[in-house]
C-alpha cells in the first residue's frame, strides 16, 4: 500500500488551538511535537467505528490491551513481559509525574541530563521536589553536534537523588543510547538505590538501521529497579487522544504507582484505549516503515541544507526521532535564536532554554512534516540569517 507523506492536511481550524493556530496565520509552526500526517488507516477506521456506533460510554483499560502492549514489546524487542505489569496512563508526562509523587521526595528529588524534554524540568515544580542536572558533553565536528554523557558528573549526582528520569531515545538531541551505556547508568543507579523512569515513547521512530535496546530488557535486577514508559502517541500520530502505559514488573513498586494514579483519578478517554490496541496489534507497521523513511528523507535534507546554506549554524544528526537540535551561539543574533527567528522568518521552533541551562542559544526543529514545509521553514531561517 502506498502513503503520500507529501499530503499534509490544512489544520488552520480556527474553533481549535493546535500548533498551527496558536501563533498568527503567516507564522510557520515547527515546534510542539506532533507531526503534520494522518494517523495510519487501521486507526482511523477503528475510531471511525466506535463514534458510528453512537455510544461514547466508560470503557476502562481490558486485558486484551495489556496483552496487545506485551506482545508487541516481545515482537520488537524479544522482551519478555507480562500483560499485568502494564499499567494504562494518561500519557508519558503524566507517568512520569505520577512516579515522582510515589517515589520521591524533598531530600532526594530526582536526576535529568539537559538539554532534555521540558516536561522533565516542570516535575520540580508539580511535585515540589529537588531537581539536579548532569548535563551532556557538547563535541563539534564541523556543523554537526554530537553529545555524551559526562560520567564523573553522572556518578556524583546520582549519589543525591531518588530518581532517574532518562529520556531514551533522547529529545531533543535524538540519541539511541548504546547497549553499553544504558547498562553503566542503570548500574550506577541500581548501586546508589535510585529508580529509574525511562520516557521510550519515542523508541519506535528510529532512523537509519539503529537498534533500541528497553532499559528494562538488560537485566532482571534493572527491570525490578525500573519504570518503563511506553505510547503509541508520537510513533502513529495520535497524541491528542492522550494514552499510554507504564510498565512495571516488580509488583510493589506497580501497586504503589496505581495508588498514587487512581488518587489523582487519572483516567484514559476510550478512543484513545482504542487507537492503541490498533496501533500495537502490527496492522499499522508498514504505514510506520514508510513514515521513517520519509522521516529519514527529511532528516538528510535538513542536516544537508543546514551545513550547506548556514554557515556558523551547528546542527545534530539525530538517529531517532523527529526533532533537530540548532546550536545559533556562533552568531550574534542579539536575542535568544527563537525570538529571532519568530520575529524576523516568521517561523515557530521550540526554544531551546525551556530544554535547560544548555540549551540557550538553541532551538529544537520539528521535521515531522511535509518536504515542502519543511523547505519553505529553511528558506524563511535562512532570509533572515543573510539580513545579519
Amino acid at each position: 500500500m502506498a502513503y503520500n507523506f507529501d499530503r499534509a492536511p490544512n489544520r488552520r481550524n480556527p474553533d481549535v488551538l493546535n500548533k498551527w493556530t496558536w501563533y498568527p496565520k503567516d507564522v510557520l509552526p515547527m515546534w510542539v511535537a506532533d507531526m503534520d500526517f494522518p494517523a495510519p488507516q487501521p486507526i482511523l477506521d477503528a475510531l471511525h467505528k466506535v463514534v458510528d456506533h453512537g455510544v461514547l460510554g466508560y470503557e476502562w483499560p481490558s486485558l486484551a490491551l495489556q496483552e496487545t502492549v506485551a506482545a508487541r514489546m516481545d515482537c520488537l524487542y524479544g522482551w519478555k513481559v507480562k500483560p499485568e505489569s502494564v499499567v494504562t496512563v494518561t500519557g508519558i508526562v503524566s507517568g512520569f509525574n505520577v512516579a515522582a509523587r510515589a517515589f520521591s521526595s524533598p531530600k532526594k528529588g530526582y536526576l535529568v541530563q539537559s538539554p532534555v524534554y521540558n516536561e522533565f524540568h516542570e516535575v520540580k515544580n508539580n511535585v515540589c521536589i529537588p531537581q539536579f542536572d548532569a548535563p551532556f558533553v557538547k563535541h563539534v565536528q564541523g556543523n554537526i553536534l554530537h553529545y555524551e554523557i559526562d560520567w564523573d558528573l553522572f556518578k556524583k549526582r546520582a549519589k543525591r537523588v531518588g530518581m532517574f528520569l532518562l529520556c531514551s531515545p533522547h529529545n531533543p538531541l535524538g540519541i539511541v543510547f548504546s547497549r553499553r551505556d544504558l547498562l553503566r547508568m542503570a548500574e550506577i543507579c541500581v548501586g546508589n538505590s535510585v529508580l529509574i523512569v525511562s520516557d521510550e515513547i519515542h523508541s519506535e521512530l528510529l532512523l537509519d538501521d539503529n537498534q533500541f535496546t528497553p532499559l528494562a530488557k538488560l537485566s532482571s535486577e534493572i527491570a525490578r529497579n525500573s519504570i518503563i514508559l511506553i505510547a503509541p502517541s508520537k510513533t502513529f500520530n495520535v497524541p491528542g487522544l492522550h494514552c499510554g502505559f507504564a510498565i512495571i514488573r516488580d509488583k510493589k513498586l506497580r501497586d504503589r504507582y496505581v495508588r498514587v494514579m487512581e488518587h489523582l483519578r487519572l483516567h484514559v478517554a476510550s478512543l484513545g484505549l482504542h487507537a492503541a490496541h490498533v496501533a500495537f496489534s502490527g496492522q499499522c507497521d508498514g504505514w510506520l516503515k514508510e513514515l521513517r523513511r520519509y522521516l529519514k528523507g527529511n532528516r538528510d535534507f535538513l542536516v544537508d541544507y543546514v551545513t550547506k546554506m548556514m554557515p556558523g549554524v551547528r546542527i545534530t544528526m539525530p538517529d531517532a526521532t523527529y526533532m533537530a537540535w540548532l546550536d545559533f551561539t556562533q552568531l550574534d543574533l542579539k536575542k535568544s535564536p527563537y525570538d529571532f527567528f519568530l520575529k524576523r522568518a516568521k517561523v515557530a521552533l521550540s526554544d531551546g532554554a525551556i530544554f535547560g541551562e544548555a540549551g540557550k542559544g538553541h532551538v529544537r526543529l520539528n521535521f515531522g512534516t511535509s518536504r515542502r514545509v519543511l523547505t519553505q521553514g529553511l528558506e524563511r531561517i535562512r532570509k533572515a540569517l543573510c539580513s545579519l
